[in-house]
């Protein structure tokens, strides 16, 4: 009778326990299996769930047991040797996390599984190498401000660390057993804080039941963005949203989700560009590359947040991706446990060179076999990181770091440019609203920005690169030909050697000018040139007939004349004749280029349209043979016709616009 009591009283545990976890509230189902280990230690499916308990609540070392216990006692599919191996790496022990992974490669049916599993047995393989790169820095555990509860993602902003931390009055969020999360702020001077200051954010940012975290701010400290979620009212995290306040007079305004989230899915670990005009952060939502991507979004001149884009796998892997940080000289740091790392998440950054993202593990002493993240830096050598690694105060830490590498020097490249237009007196004058775009080699668009009042855009660029500039002109009552312009970084990078300061700014200028389009305007192709007396098309003609085809096909709504002009040293009817053919070979050219027929007239002048009638000297004639382009008609021009501009304007009339997560 006992017995069959003791066995009704574990069946309605592991049933309750069941529903815990399909609710997320993980460490309610730990202490429920917990009661069951009591009574049979060796209970395959309790150790499973506890461990997938531990390791979806980011405590994968202390899952390492509780895998081991399932994998012996026969459990089987096609996970669990996998994340038996990554609990393993997160307690130091790579020789045995290597071995798991090769045992679960031969066995592995699922293929997403069995490419994680290939790409972290090569990692762990490149573990020696990440060790033997030497490094400077110097890391201490800011002691003043942790706690024995949960202290991660700091920013540091106008002489105040805030950070997000458990240890407030809140009720207890059943995912970690410990209390809610909430922001708080400190007034610091760099990493000395002044502990007598640490407040919370106030009742309209922080909930009593909800976690908030992961804070960013804008460059002016005028927007705040944060996460918020994991209320329990859904299962796991799958109420986890950004959201985004404004500062007023008054203090911070009641905050609303951002539009750019995906309901449903994890939305988290915000960070803004140095300039603003882009919101990183970590997603879980379909069409990733792993568990957890970075993505980015633009923020238009209204603050209005679009075109959402997923950073590629050069940054993403079939793990997770998370905590991004833009520090002031354009590099993204961020925390990953997809590439080669240490165990748990490890501290990355990513730097561009020569057009490629290269991702650099930042090694030892900033990670360990614990979770690393969260890092932060209040000056170019100095800064703030996370980690839950072993002699910390309680869960998650921050600390501090310095970087005492004597060689480093930060240079950062500007291109900095006005976007003008020529005036009805031919005078140019500045062209406000024209939206700007900076394309590497590829084509594929880096950085843009809508020019003020004043017409000035301001990119960042990089060292050894070719750039292409678009500009176009939207709305109002006059058009203009979209506009593109080369430039390149390549040959004039500076010497580090010489530079003496630790930042080193460097500013190159440019003009991008827009025409006016209007019909029968004419334009002057510069440097077309033909054989005497033939109308071929040279290589150098070509390459300004190239140019001619870029403004065709960014402005498809053209149709235009091709026209080509003689001087006047030979007779009437032989100058025609000449000038017809070399307008239809010019063409012919930019049809071969694959510009529609049906958008050209060649047309050849002769000497009828001499700019300087009586020429004498050979630079007055040449004035005069010349080729030309005239609009004939202009049509309806679509919205984004050059290059790839997909914005997704579904907007409110109001900053920061509801949406979901």
């Amino acid at each position: 009778m006992a017995f069959t009591l003791l066995l009704v009283i574990s069946c309605s545990v592991e049933k309750k326990a069941s529903k815990t976890f399909d609710r997320g509230q993980f460490q309610s189902t730990i202490d429920l299996y917990e009661q069951v280990l009591r009574k049979d230690p060796n209970n395959a499916e309790a150790n499973f769930y506890i461990a997938e308990s531990y390791r979806q609540s980011n405590r994968l070392q202390e899952a390492e047991p509780y895998y081991k216990t399932a994998l012996d006692r026969g459990l089987k599919n096609d996970s669990i040797r996998l994340f038996y191996a990554f609990s393993l790496k997160s307690n130091g022990k790579y020789a045995e996390a290597r071995q798991q992974l090769e045992q679960h490669l031969k066995t592995v049916d699922d293929k997403g599984l069995a490419k994680r599993s290939q790409e972290e047995f090569d990692n762990l393989n490149n573990l020696d190498e990440i060790r033997a790169k030497k490094n400077y820095f110097r890391v201490k555990n800011l002691d003043e401000i942790n706690s024995p509860y949960a202290e991660y993602a700091p920013v540091y902003q106008d002489g105040e660390l805030y950070f997000t931390s458990s240890r407030g009055i809140d009720k207890i969020y059943k995912a970690t057993g410990t209390p809610f999360t909430d922001i708080y702020k400190v007034k610091t001077q760099g990493a000395r804080v002044d502990t007598t200051t640490i407040v919370g954010l106030g009742d309209l940012i922080n909930y009593y039941n909800i976690n908030e975290g992961s804070v960013t701010f804008s460059p002016d400290g005028k927007t705040m963005v944060f996460a918020r979620g994991n209320s329990g009212k859904k299962k796991g995290t799958a109420d986890v949203n950004l959201y985004i306040s404004s500062n007023r007079r008054d203090g911070w305004t009641e905050p609303r989700m951002l539009n750019i989230n995906n309901p449903g899915y994890w939305d988290s670990s915000p960070a803004f560009s140095r300039d603003g005009r882009t919101l990183y952060f970590a997603s879980n939502r379909p069409g990733g590359y792993g568990g957890t991507d970075i993505y980015s979004a633009k923020r238009d001149s209204r603050g209005r947040f679009h075109k959402v884009t997923n950073l590629g796998p050069e940054i993403n892997t079939t793990g997770n991706e998370m905590f991004p940080y833009i520090s002031d000289d354009g590099h993204m740091y961020f925390s990953s446990d997809g590439h080669p790392g240490f165990g748990g998440l490890d501290l990355f950054v990513a730097k561009r060179r020569n057009g490629r993202i290269e991702i650099e593990n930042l090694g030892e002493p900033l990670n360990s076999n614990a979770d690393d993240f969260g890092l932060f830096l209040f000056k170019a050598d100095r800064g703030f990181f996370t980690s839950n690694r072993e002699g910390g105060k309680g869960d998650d830490d921050i600390y501090t770091f310095v970087n005492e590498d004597p060689d480093l020097k930060i240079v950062n490249y500007y291109l900095a440019g006005l976007t003008k237009t020529h005036n009805d007196k031919n005078e140019l004058v500045i062209l406000p609203g024209v939206n700007v775009r900076l394309l590497d080699y590829k084509g594929e668009v880096l950085d843009e920005s809508t020019t003020t009042d004043d017409g000035k855009f301001l990119f960042r660029v990089y060292e050894h690169e070719h750039y292409n500039l678009v500009g176009e002109k939207r709305g109002g009552k006059d058009q203009y030909l979209i506009t593109r312009t080369q430039f390149t970084t390549v040959g004039r990078a500076v010497d580090r050697d010489t530079l003496k300061d630790l930042v080193t700014d460097v500013r190159f200028d440019t003009l991008l000018v827009l025409e006016k389009i209007e019909k029968n305007k004419i334009f002057v192709l510069e440097n077309i040139y033909y054989d005497l007396d033939k109308a071929d098309i040279r290589e150098d003609a070509a390459r300004e007939l190239d140019k001619l085809v870029t403004i065709l096909e960014d402005n498809p709504e053209l149709k235009i004349e091709l026209s080509s002009h003689t001087d006047d040293r030979a007779d009437d009817d032989y100058n025609m004749k000449l000038s017809q053919r070399r307008a239809r070979s010019a063409v012919d050219y930019i049809i071969s280029q694959g510009i529609t027929a049906s958008r050209l007239m060649a047309k050849g002048y002769g000497e009828s349209k001499l700019i300087i009638p009586n020429a004498k000297t050979e630079e007055e004639h040449q004035v005069n043979r010349r080729t030309e382009f005239k609009i004939l008609e202009v049509g309806e021009r679509k919205p984004e016709t050059a290059g790839e501009f997909d914005e997704d304007r579904f907007f409110d009339d109001e900053e920061g616009d509801s949406g979901g997560r």
